[in-house]
């Protein structure tokens, strides 16, 4: 039988960018063709990248992806030998939403199967429904050459043990007997996503006794994530091939009807059980979204107010392994009532970067307002809004260097913090992306002792990570002076925003923990003042910074709650 090679096209697209995304396909096209094969496999909706969003409604937007369509088509023509599997929206007519997210295979211009997903994900960050219409029941088959190849839509082969919906596209297509199932994919990457899909899939594999190929994009798209991480699985084996993590990778495998090998015929290297250590998949993930966020937004450098605290300092530390130690700048703000260690502890965090830091000292701009502030609006200003105000004129002066310089301001807040309003808006909230927002701060502790231990040296200098955390607004103040030890309050919160969408074995710890903590009065007394704080403090989310997601539950899209709403403790 002849060698029948197959491509996947782990591909990083840009939303909207459709001569960019016909590019990009064009080039993997060329190397598959190079390469031998018989077909090449793009991510889902790799036409336009996913997700477009509104752009869907708009009217001009549409032509383009038309025009588009057509073009990608013509464009085959380059490697007339190439089966191109690519997603892209269409238009359909009748009763619904207007458009199919489809799946087509094209061939020297010509559209030789086209099929449209069937299930559309319409939760956590999935909105599909709002611009999609589903696909009817279809078995989606196509000869090529002496295989018979089966087709699938992301969504679709996630419902094989039918949990979710009432349809199974992956049972109604192994009816058919393909010889391989091809998926394509936009499935965003959180803590745990690689490891459950790799289970699903080797599970769906080895029911319907199929091998299958799994293609997904890879990039930064606003707050979602995409890993890549293709994959190819058997029924005998599992997972057999896995591209890269993180990065563009356009692989070609061969498949002798069983089995899959490298291009040349040679074994394939296993596949780790395992994926990456917790620590380190977040700073690949983080550092992914900010590189490609500022590069699809037009900046090239980005400037953080550092605090002497540990959120600024790993802000600082990722921002410069992302962009570059020469693209970063902080900017040191004491107060009359910043110890001396926020000031040398900046100076030694970005000694050890190789970043620039500027200082910029807010205590006459923060005498001059309470002083005009009592003269014009009749009462002084103390307590909370004096310690607000400091945050609040440092959050302008960032912006005022953002405007001046055009660098993009990174906001520096975590996940404990931003649960509970631990934040000022129009202060600490400032800025056009959040690094770390969706990591709790014991989670910030060792993610900074994973960067020292991975450069061999220190890059957030020990001191910071050993300081007592304070947002210094107020005469020695600490943390724990308003909220619980954030060891507690860690686990408060993963079990009030995250539940049953932790990981199993952080699922298991959390919830031991969260019994004990909660198994008297006080610790009921404290869930409840937790609870509340949570409601009370949605209206300073929704108007906070785009928050890069690493975990299966993040702020933003994928936590949708009221503000105006009547919450029972």
């Amino acid at each position: 039988m002849n060698t029948f090679r197959i491509t996947l096209g782990q591909i990083n697209p840009t939303i909207g960018d459709i001569d960019g995304n016909i590019a990009r396909m064009l080039a993997a096209a060329q190397q598959a063709a190079a390469a031998g094969a018989s077909i090449v496999i793009f991510p889902e909706l790799s036409l336009t990248a996913y997700y477009p969003g509104d752009l869907l409604d708009e009217p001009d937007f549409l032509a383009r992806v038309e025009a588009g369509l057509q073009a990608l088509i013509a464009t085959t023509r380059a490697t007339p030998q190439l089966h191109w599997v690519v997603g892209a929206p269409t238009r359909r007519d009748g009763p619904g939403k207007r458009l199919h997210n489809s799946l087509l295979v094209v061939r020297d211009g010509q559209v030789l199967l086209s099929y449209a997903k069937q299930l559309l994900p319409t939760y956590n960050i999935f909105d599909e429904h709002r611009h999609f219409e589903p696909g009817h029941d279809a078995v989606p088959l196509l000869q090529i050459g002496a295989r018979k190849i089966g087709f699938m839509i992301c969504e679709d082969g996630w419902n094989d043990e039918g949990d979710d919906y009432a349809v199974n596209p992956f049972a109604s297509l192994a009816a058919a007997a393909p010889d391989l199932v091809v998926t394509i994919n936009a499935s965003p990457s959180n803590i745990g996503k690689r490891e459950q899909r790799h289970s699903l899939f080797a599970a769906a594999s080895r029911r319907h006794k199929l091998p299958l190929v799994f293609v997904n994009q890879i990039g930064g798209h606003d707050q979602l994530v995409f890993d890549g991480a293709s994959f190819a699985v058997t029924p005998e084996a599992g997972v057999v091939f896995e591209a890269q993590r993180f990065a563009e990778d356009i692989a070609t495998l061969q498949f002798d009807g069983a089995g899959f090998q490298a291009a040349d015929g040679s074994a394939l290297p296993a596949v780790p059980h395992e994926g990456l250590p917790v620590m380190e998949f977040y700073r690949r993930q983080i550092v992914l979204g900010l590189r490609d966020y500022t590069r699809r937004c037009g900046f090239r450098k980005v400037v953080v107010g550092s605090s002497g605290g540990i959120d600024s300092a790993l802000t600082l530390a990722l921002a410069a392994e992302a962009l570059g130690t020469e693209n970063v700048v902080g900017i040191t703000m004491p107060s009359s009532v910043s110890s001396a260690g926020s000031v040398d502890d900046s100076v030694a965090l970005c000694r050890n970067l190789g970043i620039e830091l500027l200082e910029h000292p807010i205590r006459a701009l923060v005498t001059q307002y309470t002083q005009d502030f009592a003269t014009h609006c009749g009462s002084p200003l103390q307590g909370l809004a004096l310690e607000n105000l400091q945050a609040r004129v440092r959050g302008t002066i960032l912006m005022e260097y953002s405007n001046a310089h055009g660098h993009m301001l990174l906001t520096t807040g975590n996940k404990s913090e931003l649960s509970v309003g631990y934040c000022t808006l129009y202060g600490d909230t400032n800025g056009g992306l959040s690094l770390i927002g969706d990591l709790y701060k014991t989670e910030i502790f060792d993610l900074c002792r994973h960067l020292n231990t991975s450069a061999g040296r220190e890059l957030v200098p020990q001191a910071i990570i050993d300081k007592e955390p304070s947002a210094e607004l107020a005469p020695g103040q600490r943390d724990v002076d308003s909220l619980p030890p954030y060891p507690v309050l860690d686990v408060l919160l993963k079990h009030l925003i995250e539940g049953e969408r932790l990981g199993e074995a952080e699922r298991i710890a959390v919830e031991a923990e969260f019994a004990t903590l909660t198994a008297d009065d006080a610790g009921r007394a404290l869930l409840s003042r937790i609870r509340r704080m949570i409601a009370r403090n949605e209206y300073k989310r929704r108007q906070a910074a785009p928050i890069l997601r690493l975990r299966g539950r993040a702020f933003g899209s994928g936590r949708q709650m009221p503000i105006a709403a009547h919450y029972v403790f």
